[in-house]
């Protein structure tokens, strides 16, 4: 059973490093404590929040209610011909997972290095870069209701994945706590560099035929060259979703902004650059109290070091109304908001 303790500071719980305080707190490690902490009294009495990572979330006041810590651990992989199915613990810090199947030759994984967060998080929010979504290398998840302790497994079609969002953040949110995820990748390389910044990135260093592990490493190095190490400044990544448009409205921007940066998107919609749209208003790096943007990445906000959640909430609204205002395109927090 885990020990439910109280008052508990998150600071180190949430990338942001914002100083905020949990009512009641407790961490699992298996699937067994999970399930023997949810039929206690309390997960019914109190308001409840999931915790991996803590890196895609803002935390703008205490959190009266119970915060559950997702810690379990272990990576299993079952290989058939050209077919690794690879079983993650939510708890699994999600860059460990990827250098695993990276180091084990397992592909589908590579684009998506560096991303912070655990592996439980990963379909709720289908984490993406470079490309590549986690949907596209999705098999399964084992997931317990909270409201019965019971176990349920989700397929594909069952989590009904969207740019960054999934069944999790809409009909069933709050209402499951994933504690593995299943993923289906190759023993077979099928390389995807189609994202300009890896492309010039392998052409400097003479890569012509790149390996799973150059492809990782690129990106994380391109990474770590745009986005802030959480651990030096506190920070969720990127604080935006690029917004998506139909091609009537993006004529019609394009038209006043010619050089805008923009990417195809499904059911002939384009996606625009948030971060292009917000350097474009003057944000880049700049500092505001105790937050701002990143320096190399607009798309980025950062705690200077003493921020509150509500200050940082303040900006992007801040930012949001700008963009807007110049580009008539409304911005979407892809961080969560607590």
């Amino acid at each position: 059973m885990s020990t439910i303790q109280e008052n508990i500071s998150l600071k180190s719980y949430n990338t942001f490093g914002v100083a905020v305080n949990t009512s009641f707190f407790a961490e699992v490690f298996h699937e067994s404590g999970l399930r023997d902490l949810l039929s206690l009294p309390i997960v019914k009495e109190q308001p409840l929040l999931v915790l991996g990572g803590g890196s895609n979330l803002l935390f703008t006041k205490d959190f009266n209610g119970l915060v559950i810590k997702v810690s379990i651990p272990g990576i299993t992989a079952v290989v058939e011909g050209n077919v690794a199915m690879v079983t993650a613990g939510a708890g699994v810090v999600w860059n460990e997972f990827v250098n695993y199947c990276v180091g084990s030759g397992f592909a589908g994984v590579e684009n998506l290095s560096l991303i912070p967060g655990t592996v439980g998080a990963s379909p709720i929010q289908n984490i993406g870069a470079y490309g590549v979504e986690l949907k596209d290398v999705f098999d399964s998840c084992t997931a317990y209701e909270i409201a019965t302790a019971e176990e349920r497994v989700f397929n594909f079609e069952e989590c009904r994945f969207g740019y960054r969002d999934s069944v999790f953040k809409n009909e069933l949110k709050g209402q499951y706590i994933i504690t593995t995820v299943t993923f289906k990748l190759s023993t077979e390389a099928h390389i995807n560099t189609k994202y300009g910044a890896i492309q010039a990135e392998l052409l400097n260093r003479n890569i012509e035929h790149p390996t799973i592990s150059d492809i990782s490493q690129v990106v994380a190095d391109i990474r770590v060259s745009k986005l802030p190490d959480p651990t030096t400044i506190g920070n969720a990544g990127s604080f935006f979703k690029n917004p998506v448009i139909d091609q009537l409205a993006f004529e019609q921007v394009l038209a006043k902004f010619p050089g805008i940066v923009h990417y195809p998107a499904p059911n002939e919609k384009v996606k625009l650059a948030a971060g292009w749209l917000i350097e474009q208003c003057g944000f880049k790096g700049k500092v505001v109290g105790h937050t701002g943007t990143w320096k190399n990445q607009a798309l980025v906000l950062v705690n200077h070091g003493d921020a509150t959640g509500a200050e940082v909430y303040s900006f992007s609204e801040e930012i949001i109304n700008t963009v807007y205002i110049k580009f008539g395109v409304m911005l979407e927090r892809e961080v969560n908001i607590l």
